[in-house]
């Protein structure tokens, strides 16, 4: 299947934002106010999905509401990008009720993190869009420290230009949606070098246990020369993250994958470096591979915007490490 690229972003160019996974009920009108503004100073214009803020048991809302906004985000020509409210649990409910080829005819962004990675890994296997792993609308609404994450959103969306992912110099694992003027930033050590070598790949994954729920469907992407992007939450304990990453390992394919890269743990997770390296250096399939850790993605702040589909380039020094996202 052709890989397919989306256009990039213009000032006036309209964003529609969706809840494929839970509410924006949920998201406060302070930080929905701050998101907005600051969509409004990249010159975007934001819509909002009919069934947004409708929310069940699970902070969600019907199949049928979020596939219906869904179809009309892609359908509507005007809409140029869509971004999704937020994570949670259950997104990949919606692969069986997808219209793949309504889809596949028209091609925009799609962007989101966490839960969104069931979307985002299906659409590009099913249709061949390139879509991305990135800041949800809700990410947006952080009042401070969001200059990192912004840098990146728009290296991806508004530029064709390759761009490399130099590490944050500080990070942040605290609840800034409590309180917007109590954080508590931690010093960025950079990257974290635990098999070293270099590759050039495909993008595929982003959050591993949302990955791992495609797993043996027709909605899992092809792993033949892909550079797997992995990372997961405060609930990803060290035993959770060995047998999820064992399980991808069990997969046919997975020996055609060409590297590794392992996005920051949250604190709670209660992984550290020791035990990553660990983990990495028990099992033997990854010896062949180059792998690196502590990247500015996943459930810490600040992140970079990634391809699904797009290209990396990787390359894992102790003296010298690149990662250069090279088709996006």
């Amino acid at each position: 299947m052709k890989t397919k690229i989306p256009q990039k972003l213009r000032r006036g160019d309209a964003i529609r934002v969706l809840a494929p996974s839970r509410s924006l009920a949920i998201i406060s009108s302070e930080n929905r106010h701050i998101a907005n503004k600051r969509f409004e100073d990249l010159g975007l214009k934001l819509s909002f999905g009919r069934h947004v803020e409708e929310m069940d048991q699970f902070s969600s809302s019907t199949i049928k509401s979020r596939v219906e906004d869904l179809h009309e985000a892609f359908q509507d020509s005007k809409v140029k990008a869509i971004l999704t409210v937020i994570g949670g649990f259950n997104c990949n409910q919606l692969l069986r009720y997808i219209d793949w080829l309504l889809i596949e005819k028209n091609p925009k962004i799609f962007c989101g993190y966490s839960d969104i990675t069931a979307l985002n890994n299906s659409i590009f296997a099913k249709t061949g869009l390139v879509t991305y792993s990135g800041p949800h609308y809700s990410t947006f609404g952080q009042k401070l420290h969001f200059e990192y994450t912004l840098e990146y959103f728009k290296k991806c969306f508004f530029s064709d230009a390759a761009f490399d992912v130099f590490p944050s110099k500080q990070w942040s694992d605290d609840e800034w949606f409590k309180n917007q003027n109590n954080r508590e930033l931690i010093q960025n050590k950079g990257f974290y070098v635990i098999n070293e070598g270099q590759a050039e790949g495909i993008i595929l994954g982003a959050n591993l246990c949302t990955f791992n729920l495609l797993q043996g469907t027709e909605y899992f992407p092809n792993l033949t020369g892909s550079i797997l992007f992995l990372e997961d939450d405060y609930e990803s304990l060290p035993h959770t993250l060995d047998r999820d990453l064992q399980s991808l390992i069990h997969l046919p394919g997975f020996e055609r994958i060409k590297g590794l890269i392992i996005g920051r743990f949250q604190k709670a997770s209660k992984m550290t470096k020791e035990k990553l390296r660990n983990i990495i250096k028990t099992k033997k399939e990854l010896d062949r591979l180059p792998v690196i850790g502590e990247v500015d993605f996943g459930h810490t702040d600040p992140k970079v915007t990634f391809p699904i589909g797009g290209k990396v380039r990787l390359k894992a020094y102790e003296a010298n490490s690149q990662i250069e996202i090279l088709e996006h």
